[in-house]
């Protein structure tokens, strides 16, 4: 289990292939704890609007929350919720409540053998134009989404002398609220929101490593995935089976490679369409399904699956692998790279291809976070966001939620960070690239979406720590880009920048203050979004 810290900032997320686990025995070393730590707050945050136009709005902010990590022998988690209630005290804005939060635990049926795990996020988003999401929402914004996702299933790890079997399935469920309004250019198709999914995965796996008693190891495996969209009845169906093999070069290198056979179909139905023959659109925004219609292919690819590549572990804190191959008709490469120089400092680089829907994506990135970790959220509007960092190891949730369109999409791209530890302070950088290529059934009011690309950059940077022995600070800064392929869609880039103090009058009570900036150049409209924020409130630990 690896402790992190969820950093603040507005980027992309991506979705990162898990990392090597690092420094594996000193976790296993740890003492089996429990922290709860419940908490009030009341502030009151200031929201003025530098451009296009000065405005201003105040509003008083309720809260409460828990923060807690059990770590034991046969069962470890975290979980960070919190909900708030906004008061604005202007007649124009509305009022608003929000939870947010993040979770992931597991529990050991049998030790070492059989386990169950679960995870689940909530979180508010600014939904653009084009389609594009990002973690720096404001209070009141009519661009404004909440997300929820969740997932679980059960785990085995077992032996059978020197034959090893795994085997995995998990269920995951997540929605997208759709915004109020979406502003987007003028002759522009309007955005198809994601709505809901349902998505599915299993896998089974047995084989020898090298040496037990071969000198090479061998294995076979077989998996199946389903990811059901509710736009459109659009479904994601994976099958495959393949064998492999492991060969020792050296103490530290091995050479690995598979081959197999994999069946990958996207489907959908088309939209309904009234007596004028246009398109039906629900009271949500969405396309209504036409469940008359018969399914429609958007791509399929079945037939010879391969990749060759190499696994170096100099040390437990060092773990690289890199892999090539063949899949989804076409180039595929993946790997991953884990480096902790010291017990205070990590490097960490995910490179991914998969075919997925959003909802699809983001069970994934929930599954491939640790069990143990901190959340750090944005101190002016309490949202969690960013990038996950620790000593252990660290992964960007940001690029899962790039886009909320509801298309298949074929995701690539590259995830990296490194935090370090200095003295009472802690800094880490954060960035990545996701590339969507969007995979829609011709003849059907979503062929526009086929084949084409958005491109997302993010990068996150922060800086926490200790004044005193009972004063913290805090500050972070982000930038993302989104490049749509989509016609009059154009980029928006997102940056912004916040700084907090908090000091504790008692053990219980703490003082806080803080100050945002954060700035909208979008291609949708006419004018740039410049804002500063500022809050001051009490927090009550219990």
């Amino acid at each position: 289990m690896k402790r992190l810290t969820l950093v603040t900032g507005g980027a992309l997320i991506a979705l990162a292939t898990s990392a090597p686990a690092v420094a594996q025995e000193a976790e296993e070393e740890r003492a089996q704890r429990t922290t709860v730590q419940p908490y009030i707050e009341l502030n009151q945050i200031g929201v003025v609007t530098l451009s296009p136009d000065e405005d201003g709005v105040t509003y008083t902010q309720a809260a409460a929350g828990v923060d807690a990590t059990v770590t034991g022998r046969n069962t470890g988690g975290s979980v960070s919720i919190r909900y708030e209630y906004n008061k604005a005290w202007d007649g124009d804005v509305a009022d608003s409540d929000t939870v947010s939060g993040v979770a992931r635990g597991y529990a050991s049926i049998i030790p070492q053998a059989l386990t169950v795990e679960a995870g689940a996020l909530a979180a508010r988003t600014r939904v653009d134009g084009n389609g594009g999401a990002t973690l720096n929402a404001l209070n009141g914004e009519d661009s404004e989404s909440r997300i929820y996702s969740a997932y679980a299933g059960p785990t085995l790890n077992t032996r059978a002398g020197d034959v090893a079997i795994a085997a995995q399935y998990q269920v995951g469920y997540t929605r997208v609220e759709s915004p109020d309004a979406l502003i987007t250019a003028p002759g522009a198709e309007p955005v198809d929101v994601f709505d809901d999914s349902l998505s599915q995965r299993a896998s089974v796996h047995v084989g020898t490593s090298p040496g037990e008693p071969l000198p090479i190891g061998l294995g076979v495996g077989a998996g199946w995935q389903q990811e059901d969209i509710s736009n459109l009845d659009q479904r994601v169906r994976d099958a495959h089976i393949r064998g492999d093999v492991t060969v020792p070069v050296s103490d530290t290198v091995a050479l690995v490679g598979g081959v197999g056979y994999e069946d990958v179909e996207v489907s959908s139905r088309d939209v309904l369409l009234d007596a004028g023959g246009q398109p039906v659109i629900g009271d949500d925004g969405r396309f209504v399904t036409d469940k008359s219609q018969p399914r429609r292919i958007a791509f399929e690819a079945d037939g010879l699956i391969w990749d060759v590549g190499v696994v170096w572990k100099p040390s437990s804190r060092t773990a690289f692998e890199g892999h090539y191959g063949r899949r989804y008709d076409s180039d595929t490469y993946y790997g991953s790279f884990a480096w902790a120089p010291n017990s205070r400092s990590s490097v960490n680089v995910s490179v991914y291809d998969a075919i997925a829907g959003f909802g699809g994506q983001l069970n994934t990135a929930l599954a491939n976070l640790p069990t143990e970790f901190n959340v750090s959220r944005n101190a002016l509007t309490g949202d969690v966001g960013g990038c996950v960092a620790s000593v252990e190891g660290s992964q960007c949730l940001t690029g899962a939620l790039g886009s909320v369109r509801s298309s298949v999409f074929r995701s690539r791209g590259v995830s990296g960070s490194y935090t370090t530890s200095i003295g009472r302070m802690t800094a880490g950088v954060g960035a990545g690239y996701d590339r969507r290529k969007f995979l829609a059934a011709e003849g059907t009011v979503l062929a526009a979406a086929n084949g084409v690309t958005d491109e997302a950059y993010y990068a996150s940077l922060f800086l926490s720590g200790d004044i005193g022995q009972r004063a913290s600070f805090n500050t972070n800064a982000y930038a993302t880009l989104l490049q749509s392929g989509f016609d009059l869609q154009g980029d928006v880039l997102a940056l912004g920048a916040s700084a907090s103090y908090s000091r504790s009058l008692t053990d219980s009570l703490s003082v806080r203050a803080a100050v945002a900036l954060d700035h909208i150049d979008s291609d949708l409209e006419l004018e740039d979004f410049t804002t500063a924020s500022g809050l001051l409130g009490l927090r009550y630990g219990f």
